[in-house]
């Protein structure tokens, strides 16, 4: 059966009316979870049955599918280009400098993976909201925020097309370029065919060409899922070898363990999408490619040595009755145990392992399940061989060290099977010499060098956010309620990042008035106040947050690290303890170690497919020891792809140019039912950025006025009066500015007032002052918070010196004090208040009415006339004499 739009539309249908009707059957368990939310509910079971479908298809029909082309909305502009070859070149230098010669020697040589198809050049593609371009070119602006986005699909499907309604809501977020790395009509080289580097090659070759044309801080790299991987990967190539590193980098889901040895992955997980059995696909010439057994006979030049005798027989004939890819011993030796050492060595007298669970050359990976002996034949993950899923730059939470890199934003879906790699890689990056590999991936390299990288990076300051029940790479459904809470803590952290890396402000958007999901759900505030109300409750001393809108600024970093819990509201809360995650508690020597769970799901399922699919594996092993006996393509130098490489199966003559793309119908409405969102947005904007209706000021304008004790107040939100309505700002540009947050400096925000002013105090006397008369100093000394420390300024008089003050902002005061103590902005805040300039109701505040005795004393304070300030304290009776 063919697979198409058509075929896949079938297949999904039937589930999503039955989720739909389920959904509302059966809502008890859905309660307080993300499906909670038909829209999710919806998306998480559509994703999953697309998968299980597209896996009972081959490899080449579901790329070819995925690489279709989707239009991109009216409203975006995209423009291609094409990388030149010297930046591959340089690519692929720094590559090999990185992957050393022993590494070098792993992969197979030095050249292969840089092989193309013909014709077939290193493409990106720039995505950008077109009114951001138009006032770009009209102000002759280059950019100052340009995000490269690195997409997911397990390094085997996927394509910017597939995924560009996620960039460009990022670049709207963000008001930012975003520079999407990829090949071919929107394509990058994807495994099997193009396995590790191929894929290492083309990312940092997109980054090298980005820097001609832009300063490294105003880059964001981004990346979900394997793309989030291969941006950690990246990022430590470049840091090695002193390529400029970005501003930061966001990293969705990150897949950052090809061995899948931690917790999560072996156990269950409702709340997520990804198949608990890995990917699996209907054989092809591309998958599987030839198990170990076969590859060994191949490095040996059995193959060669057939191909070149007189016989009528095929080579490797019994090539096709090995259709089973793995083999089980149910009568191990009675002292077999798994191997967390990687030396692969067994001894009689019951210490030694004959179980290979450390990936490494020269032999199959083997494991101890149920009491039987497991060995794995064919290859498990398609980005590597099962002898590379340890490498460093496959797998890089072995990297010796993760410090020493821009900060990252790290987001965690809670409910999804990676999540404990994912949190060991934000504590792993933060503290680096808490969190070192194993000693099998340590002692690999010769001469210590994994051993010394671990003390010779400083840490990485990481903001890590665990959404609760989250599905992995949760923006991928850009259409709920979750995913927009997500792109919102996207553009906080980018914002910040580049403002702190260019030293300056940066504007970006704050479209929560405007945004359809904002106000798409009328229970919503009310949910949000429930939830916060539930877990006040149920933890009275437990500090509870938002989910930073645009402009908001960061938490400070305690420890290199912004640890938060958020739930689908956005709701945040600090994470627990590392000694309560599964993830950080794991022993080191258990990292990078193939564990029986995945294990365990892996066969069940390989033992299906290799069954329903016998016939199709024999046909394709067949035709593959035809194209053996012809003779494949050979390198100089002995090189050696990978074995599903396309670069090692050419054969003379043939025709490798990839297929004319297709178009997707199917693909182009699920595109445009994300961007229907950004549509309707885009609108909105344009209503919100009229400039607003002038009315004359009359006595009865304030009839509908706010009553005094009401104190409430919708700030952010439309404000609805009988005379109109009046919305906070109408600027929705929120500027964004470090406020020093990866200082090492932190003040508990329960401290109370008293004891900051005795610390100050205790600062001020023992002398610590900062010669700058502008910012106050941030280096710890003793036990006085440094951030306490005052920086006198010449208008500084004795009585203001007595001020209590932290960080530059005064604490509270009375007004019966010196004047010069008494600082206007505490009583010029407006905070809750919308602006006055909003109001319709225009010369509302220069009517000279005075409301109350509140304003009236602000005013004459603000004016000076002390004696007035002073008579509103009287009673009533006096001022009435007067």
């Amino acid at each position: 059966m063919p697979f198409n739009t058509t075929t896949v539309g079938a297949a999904v249908t039937p589930v999503v009316i039955q989720t739909f009707f389920s959904h509302y059957l059966n809502r008890k368990p859905l309660a307080q979870k993300p499906t909670a939310h038909i829209s999710y509910d919806e998306g998480l079971h559509l994703i999953r049955k697309f998968l299980l479908y597209a896996s009972h298809n081959t490899v080449e029909d579901i790329q070819r599918f995925t690489s279709q082309w989707v239009p991109h909305p009216r409203w975006v502009k995209v423009d291609e280009v094409t990388i030149p070859d010297e930046y591959l070149k340089n690519a692929a230098e720094a590559i090999q400098e990185q992957l050393g010669p022993h590494g070098v020697e792993k992969v197979g040589g030095k050249t292969w993976w840089q092989w193309r198809r013909p014709g077939s050049e290193l493409q990106a593609e720039w995505i950008e909201m077109r009114v951001d371009y138009q006032e770009r070119k009209k102000n002759k602006d280059a950019g100052k925020r340009v995000m490269l986005y690195v997409h997911g699909g397990a390094y085997f499907f996927g394509s910017v097309d597939e995924h560009r309604y996620q960039m460009q809501r990022h670049a709207r977020k963000l008001k930012a370029r975003v520079f999407a790395r990829l090949t071919l009509l929107a394509r990058y080289r994807l495994a099997p065919q193009f396995p590790f580097p191929c894929g290492l090659h083309d990312c940092l070759s997109a980054y090298l060409y980005l820097l001609t044309a832009q300063d490294p801080n105003t880059i964001i790299l981004a990346g979900d899922s394997a793309g989030g991987g291969m941006v950690v990967s990246m990022l430590v190539t470049m840091r090695d070898r002193e390529i400029p590193l970005p501003a930061g980098a966001i990293l969705l889901s990150p897949w950052v363990d090809l061995t899948h040895s931690f917790p999560s992955v072996g156990g269950e997980n409702p709340f997520d999408y990804i198949p608990a059995h890995g990917f699996h696909q209907k054989p092809s010439p591309s998958w599987p490619p030839p198990n170990s057994d076969d590859m060994l006979a191949i490095q040996e030049g059995i193959v060669k040595n057939l191909a070149h005798a007189d016989h009528k027989s095929h080579p490797q004939e019994s090539e096709a009755d090995a259709v089973q890819g793995f083999h089980v011993d149910l009568s191990p030796a009675p002292w077999t145990k798994n191997d967390t050492a990687g030396n692969g060595t067994a001894s009689n007298d019951g210490t030694g392992s004959a179980a290979n669970t450390v990936p490494g050359p020269g032999h199959n990976l083997s494991i101890m399940v149920d009491g039987n002996l497991v060995e794995i034949k064919d290859q498990i993950q398609m980005y590597a061989s099962n002898q590379l899923m340890s490498h460093p730059l496959v797998s890089p939470i072995l990297q010796p060290s993760l410090g020493g890199l821009p900060p990252l934003l790290i987001l965690t879906g809670g409910g999804e099977a990676l999540r404990d790699e994912q949190i060991y890689l934000a504590h792993k990056a933060a503290n680096p010499t808490k969190y070192p590999p194993g000693d099998a991936f340590l002692d690999e390299s010769p001469h210590d060098h994994n051993r010394n990288q671990i003390n010779r990076w400083n840490p990485t300051d990481v903001q890590l956010q665990v959404w609760d029940d989250l599905c992995h790479v949760a923006p991928t459904l850009s259409f709920t309620r979750p995913a927009k809470y997500m792109y919102r803590s996207v553009a906080q952290f980018g914002a910040w990042a580049l403002a702190r890396a260019q030293h300056t402000e940066i504007d970006i958007l704050d479209d929560d008035d405007v945004s359809i999901i904002s106000n798409s759900n009328s229970n919503s505030d009310s949910e949000l106040r429930a939830a916060a109300e539930e877990k006040k409750k149920g933890d009275q001393k437990e500090k509870i947050g938002q989910v930073g809108k645009a402009g908001d600024s960061l938490p400070p970093f305690l420890n290199h690290m912004i640890r938060q819990r958020v739930d689908r509201h956005g709701t945040t809360r600090p994470l627990e303890h590392e000694s309560e995650l599964a993830g950080c508690i794991l022993s080191p020597s258990e990292i990078g170690v193939i564990k029986a769970a995945p294990v365990r799901k892996w066969m069940a399922a390989k033992k299906q497919w290799d069954t329903k699919y016998a016939s199709s594996k024999r046909k394709v092993q067949k035709q593959r020891a035809k194209e053996m006996a012809k003779g494949y393509y050979q390198f100089d130098d002995g090189e050696v792809p990978s074995p599903s490489a396309l670069a090692g199966r050419r054969l003379t003559g043939e025709d490798l140019k990839e297929k004319k793309k297709g178009k997707s119908y199917g693909m182009s409405l699920w595109s445009l039912w994300g961007s229907k969102h950004d549509e309707m947005t885009t609108m909105r904007e344009k209503k919100a950025d009229k400039d607003p209706e002038i009315s004359v000021a009359s006595p009865a304008d304030g009839a509908n006025a706010r009553n005094l004790h009401d104190k409430k107040m919708g700030q952010g939100k439309w404000i609805e009066f009988h005379g109109g309505a009046y919305s906070r700002s109408r600027s929705r540009r929120r500027t964004v500015t470090d406020q020093n947050q990866t200082g090492h400096d932190v003040v508990d925000e329960n401290t109370s007032a008293a004891e900051l002013y005795k610390a100050s105090e205790r600062a001020h006397a023992s002398g610590h002052q900062d010669d700058s008369r502008l910012t106050p100093k941030f280096v710890v000394d003793g036990d006085v918070p440094s951030i306490l420390i005052r920086s006198p300024t010449i208008e500084q008089d004795e009585s203001e010196l007595k001020r209590p003050k932290a960080g530059g902002i005064a604490y509270p005061f009375t007004l019966k004090q010196k004047a010069a103590s008494a600082s206007m902005t505490t009583l010029t805040s407006a905070i809750g208040v919308p602006p006055v300039d909003d109001l319709k109701q225009e010369g509302a505040k220069n009517s000279g009415v005075e409301r109350n005795s509140v304003d009236r004393r602000a005013s004459a304070a603000m004016q000076g006339r002390q004696d007035e300030c002073n008579c509103f304290d009287e009673p009533a009776n006096r001022r009435k004499d007067r």
